[in-house]
């Protein structure tokens, strides 16, 4: 009798550490595959990681530059002849006009001053040409008014400013619609190139309403 009972009691402490072996072994897979879950989902989700590595530098080219040192300099011409419009225009379409391309283009020679800081590069080109761009290599060019032309519209005033000051801007508007286009085509930095597509975009609309106030 006691053989038997011992022999049961023997099966038993044996059955109950094989249950909890079993238990064991089962908790530290759920463990491991809660791990490897985990592990999974970083991968497939990004937002997971706890990496802090940046992204790589936006990368330009010589004709990013090129485009913003040219086009800062052809928008700081149009910027002064608007001003001028201000005091000197008689038609109140033209004065309006000449707000919205001041308030246009002066924002954006601040952000194209800004890349070009970014880039190591001085705003403006040196030798008071804009090297690299069709027609900007020689002084003025690419719809840019000569320093006499500037003064003959300074001192201008009323109808026979607004005319002078509408054959102005028109020629002045295509040239920077070709600077653009020529970015458009052969820059490789995504905001000048948007920016060079809103330059055409914009400025072409703007021809069409100078055209319209000219008749």
């Amino acid at each position: 009798m006691q053989k038997r009972t011992l022999a049961f009691c023997t099966a038993t402490i044996i059955g109950l550490a094989g249950i909890a072996g079993i238990a064991g072994i089962a908790g530290c897979g759920g463990k491991d595959n809660k791990s490897s879950d985990l592990g999974d989902m970083s991968m497939a989700n990004p937002s997971v990681s706890t990496s802090t590595s940046a992204a790589p530098a936006a990368q330009h080219n010589d004709q990013d530059v090129m485009f913003a040192q040219a086009m800062s300099a052809h928008h700081q011409q149009a910027v002064e002849m608007a001003r001028l419009a201000v005091t000197k225009a008689k038609n109140p379409a033209v004065k309006t006009l000449a707000g919205q391309i001041e308030q246009a283009q002066g924002p954006e020679i601040k952000t194209m001053t800004g890349w070009l800081n970014s880039w190591g590069v001085t705003p403006s080109p040196s030798g008071g040409g804009m090297p690299g761009m069709p027609g900007m290599d020689k002084g003025p060019g690419q719809g840019m008014m000569s320093a006499a032309e500037m003064k003959k519209l300074d001192k201008a005033s009323g109808a026979a400013f607004d005319k002078m000051f509408l054959t102005m801007m028109i020629k002045h508007h295509e040239g920077a619609i070709t600077m653009a286009k020529v970015e458009q085509a052969n820059g490789s930095y995504d905001p000048a190139k948007t920016l060079a597509a809103n330059i055409v975009s914009g400025q072409s609309a703007q021809i069409a309403t100078m055209r319209s106030l000219l008749k």
